[in-house]
């Protein structure tokens, strides 16, 4: 990973500090927030004056006194970095960049697409588990989020050098698994799954599709409530699968087929990916070792015929309710697999990190099952998070829903998304005269482009009102938007290319161009903050920063008319960077960038 100017000032002045016996970190030096008193500052004389260095003016003066006499902190003034340094009351140190310096160190951030920002961390683990949709059920905009967000961190976390496992979790080992096994005998009680003596093999042929497990489901589901005699039947069918009956494994495998046919469609229509498709039923094997390991360590005990994980403080005082482990009928719970999950991911998969995208409903059960995992001893190696997000609402501010009042299903937002990109191409006349088939697929990536980044612009722990026909705009910070400028630049540099006006080396940087070098160099950081906040809405506000800044620069500087023809390359290089970190950052972010509109 290639230095930012931030760290190699930081380490500049760090040692300058450190001359004077005071603390290295006081040298940090960070972007200054007035461009027309210096590029960066250092506020380190301000901390020192608490600490009792005394006057902070005198303090920031003797720095620049200790930087001279350094002689590699002085090379790096006199002749490589720093064109100018001024201390002002009551004790900042201002600085500016050396014009040359800018354009050599964006050009070494430019050789490859990484921008500086890839390290080797391959040998450390990170497992991302998002997802998590029903066998049975069509995903619905609640999956939306998890989805997005959990594709774009796993995108992210690869570019930045770790090595990334990713892990759809089906839900497929509840009692929901039971409802669709009675109903399905209710039906059609003569298939050879429900014969107990049946010994040989089963059809390879589903006896259902999907669309019969969603009518099935919803049904059964009503009746258990209602029905203690049906809620029985079903929490039996579930424990009977759970301890192997054949017949229902063989059903379960069936469920669970053409359950994941049909989300991969829709995962794949919204451009994402998982390396794992495991369930809940994968923790089964873990589920035994890991019940005996609770009571061998005297960290589970017997509740009234159930097996629980109590949490107390040091008086014994409850601190959260317990983690039910295995009810009194010997039936398993949620927290049970997601814990026997995590035993596996920790224990066989040796994973350092394991961050769960889920809802954010979902923190009082994963502090429950965190806190029995330190139980164990897990934190010692690895550590988990729950990277929870908010919800998806209408204008209403209550969750998104369709215009009948029911839950509006993923494939069907797509649909609706696509049709408001084909509308908002056709009232901005983009691509009239392409083939059809070149704006259908424009229409897919816009509309994708929507989802994905109105999703992402906003810090993930955030409810936002979802509003396709605003999300659809060509203006304002959506992903259309951001697709718009990245075809924009490829437009001028086809245009130069036409006209022989090529790309060439950076030269130093003019005044025009300062703005946009900057934000181009601020990407590394970029991408630090987003890893470590897994959060990419800081990546999302930096990409519309620079696209922003693309305009600027761009309105003030009509490269076709520059006369010199180095400077006309030097210009085009520098559009040709801008383009390829905008495209590079929605690809971290899920999003395919266009040729033309």
């Amino acid at each position: 990973m290639l230095p930012s100017i931030e760290q190699e000032l930081s380490d500049i002045f760090g040692q300058a500090f450190q001359s004077l016996e005071l603390p290295f970190e006081l040298g940090a030096v960070q972007r200054s927030n007035r461009p027309d008193l210096g590029d960066f500052q250092c506020n380190g004389a301000m901390a020192a004056a608490k600490l009792g260095a005394g006057n902070p003016f005198v303090t920031a003066e003797k720095i620049v006194e200790a930087l001279a006499n350094n002689a590699p902190a002085a090379a790096l003034r006199g002749d490589l970095l720093i064109e100018k340094l001024d201390v002002v009351r009551p004790g900042f140190i201002n600085l500016f960049i050396k014009t040359d310096y800018l354009a050599n160190k964006l050009s070494q951030f430019a050789v490859s697409n990484s921008f500086g920002c890839a390290e080797n961390l391959s040998d450390h683990k990170v497992m991302i588990d998002f997802g998590g949709p029903n066998v049975a059920k069509s995903m619905h905009v609640g999956h939306l989020r998890t989805a997005i967000i959990g594709d774009a961190l796993q995108r992210i976390f690869r570019f930045k050098g770790y090595k990334v496992v990713s892990d759809a979790h089906l839900g497929d080992w509840g009692t929901q698994m039971g409802m669709l096994i009675q109903g399905l005998k209710k039906r059609q009680p003569d298939l050879i799954y429900f014969d107990e003596h049946h010994t040989g093999p089963y059809p390879q042929q589903s006896p259902v599709t999907i669309q019969d497990l969603e009518l099935i489901y919803p049904e059964e589901s009503g009746f258990c409530k209602t029905d203690q005699q049906a809620a029985e039947k079903a929490r039996q069918a579930t424990l009977e699968l759970q301890n192997g009956r054949a017949g229902y494994r063989a059903l379960w495998q069936h469920f669970v087929n053409v359950s994941v046919a049909t989300l991969k469609r829709d995962y794949g229509e919204l451009g994402v990916s998982f390396d794992l498709w495991k369930g809940e039923s994968d923790a089964d094997p873990f589920i035994q070792p890991l019940l005996d390991e609770l009571v061998e360590k005297a960290i589970s005990i017997q509740d009234q015929g159930a097996l629980i994980v109590p949490f107390r403080d040091e008086e014994g005082e409850n601190i959260m309710p317990p983690l039910i482990l295995r009810k009194s009928d010997g039936a398993v719970m949620y927290g049970t697999t997601d814990l026997a999950t995590l035993y596996e991911r920790v224990r066989d998969d040796k994973a350092q990190t394991v961050l769960y995208v889920v809802d954010g409903r979902q923190q009082q059960h994963f502090k429950q099952v965190f806190a029995a995992a330190d139980l164990l001893g897990f934190n010692q190696t690895s550590h988990y998070e729950h990277s929870y997000f908010g919800t998806v609402n209408g204008k209403d501010g209550k969750p998104f829903k369709t215009r009948s009042g029911g839950v509006m299903k993923l494939h069907d937002l797509i649909q609706m998304a696509k049709d408001e990109a084909r509308k908002k191409l056709a009232e901005s006349n983009f691509g009239s005269d392409f083939p059809e088939d070149e704006k259908e697929d424009i229409a897919h990536k816009v509309a994708i482009a929507t989802l994905k980044f109105a999703d992402l612009r906003n810090f993930r722990i955030k409810d936002y009102i979802f509003d396709l026909e605003k999300f659809s705009e060509f203006e304002g910070k959506t992903g259309p938007y951001l697709l718009m400028q990245v075809a924009r630049i490829k437009s001028i540099l086809r245009k130069a290319k036409a006209v022989d006006a090529v790309t060439g080396d950076l030269l130093e940087t003019t005044d025009n161009e300062k703005a946009l070098t900057f934000r181009l160099l601020d990407f590394p950081a970029v991408i630090d903050r987003t890893v470590e906040k897994k959060a990419p809405h800081f990546l999302c506000e930096h990409l519309y920063n620079l696209a922003q800044e693309f305009s600027s620069f761009y309105q003030k500087q009509h490269i076709m008319n520059e006369p010199n023809k180095a400077r006309q390359a030097s210009l085009l290089r520098l559009s040709e960077i801008c383009m390829l970190q905008l495209e590079q950052g929605l690809a971290l972010l899920g999003i395919e960038s266009l040729e033309r509109m």
